[in-house]
């Protein structure tokens, strides 16, 4: 195995910060989802067969720490990720499939 080479320039804290939020199952199986997909609160709750009031929650966290952005679409708001690093990090993980398949 290569062994990895440390940036002593690059600040860490915003991927430390991002690994600290996916740190949740249900964060994590939010951001897999809007990977492949933008979702409205309904069918982000529907998929994950959680309370509203729970993925809201999550959501806003997710939110406030810029890794997902909501779009308002009438009376819906539709989530989608905008976080590159997060995007990285759940790939790296998984094969992604959205919840909708």
């Amino acid at each position: 195995m290569k062994p990895v080479a440390f940036d002593k320039n690059q600040s860490y804290e915003r991927q430390a910060e991002i690994l600290k939020v996916l740190g949740h199952p249900i964060r994590l199986k939010i951001i897999a989802g809007l990977i492949t997909q933008t979702c409205n609160v309904k069918k982000i709750w529907e998929c994950l067969q959680l309370p509203q009031a729970t993925v809201s929650q999550h959501l806003a966290l997710l939110k406030n720490k810029g890794i997902i952005q909501g779009t308002r679409d009438g009376v819906e708001v539709y989530y989608h990720v905008t976080s590159e690093e997060a995007k990285q990090i759940v790939q790296a993980l998984f094969t992604l499939e959205g919840c909708g398949k």
